[in-house]
């Protein structure tokens, strides 16, 4: 199943057909016109922070294999050699012997297998649970990357709206100074007109040339967050109406708090904790091997001689080692366990008030930013009515200049908030069903 499949009602705007992006290496093989879809898909791909996110998987699962790696064997060789340079002498009775030999040596070759030890047996029951949050940190990576991606989106989008709906404005207005400037120099109105059509036309080339100089930026942070390739263009493919149709959300839905990730997070970090208690109870366990080992001893007056002859020893054994006292290391160990749990167990539970508090939060605002945009996409329709009747009444005489100028500022006022409140209400349902726990990454 694609990721649009999953995420239906998030992705929005999904006019092509979605397309597998692989990391890219090279900026000339980057899609250059990508739906939101492919922008979120890219990005999961291709973000540094979900690349980072598997790096970190990889490293902690080379970490977990490193700590149970003392379950197996250990083997090891060292060599020694030794010129004693004073021998020790030992009286016997009335004659004084002097021990050993001037050059020794050795090569010891040594295997030992652990059977048990509390700190092999942390690592083993812990080891499922690193892999579990591992997991958990990839996928809240993820979430956040579908969230951040989707919004840097439709922020770029809002902006090119603001653009179109400023140039259309612009054509208009530069017809609307050409006819007054007409009319005054045929005597018909005085020059206010005209000078009042030329400072609102430098008030929209002002705002257009505004909101392009935001695109670059804009888009720079939605390459920045999808790991795009800088030195290639990036333009978007969408569909307002498709978006319009996007906005509901079932708003009765009940948070289940077990869905959020972070809560997850809590709670496999609360397992470790516990098992961490359950270690310093095992501190008074002993900790069981077995070696084999095999030594080549050498002995020799002369150092060219030292390995002429070999004295080998071989020897296979039992070590149980037993923690009798360490002072009160250990039941301190045990109690700073037992409060570590605790004050999970206080974090789990404010994470979950945070998460309502959260959910509450972003319904409240998807709920009104709904109603915003409802309330502005009845307004708009009004207001390109009214314009329409002041325009046929201006032509005919009937208006003066200044009530078109009104209405083409209220015109214009009203299709630039109507579009910022359907992406605001976009980005507020993006909080809401991340609030909610849906927005499923794998």
């Amino acid at each position: 199943m694609k990721l649009v499949d999953r995420l239906k009602p998030l992705l929005l705007g999904c006019l092509l057909s979605p397309t597998l992006l692989m990391a890219q290496t090279a900026p000339a093989t980057a899609p250059q016109q990508l739906t939101l879809e492919q922008c979120v898909e890219y990005a999961l791909n291709n973000r540094a922070a979900v690349e980072q996110a598997t790096i970190d998987e990889a490293i902690g699962e080379r970490q977990i294999n490193a700590s149970l790696s003392g379950w197996l064997p250990q083997i090891s060789a060292s060599y020694g050699g030794t010129h004693n340079i004073q021998l020790q002498q030992q009286p016997f009775g009335e004659q004084i012997v002097t021990l050993g030999q001037k050059y020794t040596s050795n090569l010891l070759l040594e295997a030992n297998q652990t059977l048990f030890s509390s700190d092999l047996l942390l690592a083993s029951k812990a080891a499922r649970f690193q892999r579990e949050q591992l997991d958990l940190n990839t996928v809240n990576t993820k979430i956040n990357t579908v969230v951040d991606v989707s919004k840097a989106f439709y922020d770029i989008l809002l902006t090119q709206e603001q653009i179109r709906i400023l140039d259309e404005n612009l054509a208009r207005q530069e017809k609307q100074y050409q006819d007054a400037r007409s009319r005054y120099e045929v005597g018909l109105v005085d020059k206010t007109d005209y000078q009042r059509a030329a400072i609102t036309l430098a008030n929209i080339r002002s705002d257009r040339k505004r909101a392009q100089a935001a695109i670059s930026a804009k888009k720079a942070l939605l390459k920045q967050l999808m790991g795009y390739p800088i030195e290639s263009d990036l333009s978007l493919s969408f569909a307002y109406d498709v978006m319009q149709q996007a906005v509901l959300i079932d708003t009765t839905a009940i948070p289940e708090f077990g869905n959020r990730v972070e809560l997850q997070q809590l709670q496999t970090q609360r397992q470790l904790l516990r098992l961490n208690t359950s270690y310093s109870r095992w501190g008074f366990l002993p900790t069981v091997s077995t070696y084999i080992n095999h030594n080549r001893l050498f002995f020799n007056n002369e150092f060219s001689e030292l390995y002429s002859t070999t004295y080998p020893t071989s020897a296979v054994g039992l070590r149980v080692a037993i923690p009798v006292f360490q002072g009160t290391r250990r039941i301190q160990n045990l109690r700073i366990a037992q409060l570590q749990e605790t004050r999970a167990d206080i974090e789990i539970e404010n994470t979950r008030k945070a998460i309502n508090t959260e959910y509450q939060t972003a319904l409240a605002n998807y709920k009104s930013s709904y109603n915003d945009w409802i309330t502005l996409r009845n307004n708009l329709e009004l207001a390109q009515e009214v314009y329409d009747i002041i325009r046929l009444q201006y032509d005919e005489g009937i208006k003066a200049y200044v009530d078109l100028i009104v209405a083409e500022t209220d015109l214009r006022t009203t299709q630039l908030n109507y579009y910022n409140a359907l992406f605001n209400v976009l980005a507020n349902k993006l909080d809401y069903e991340r609030a909610l726990g849906t927005i499923d990454v794998n």
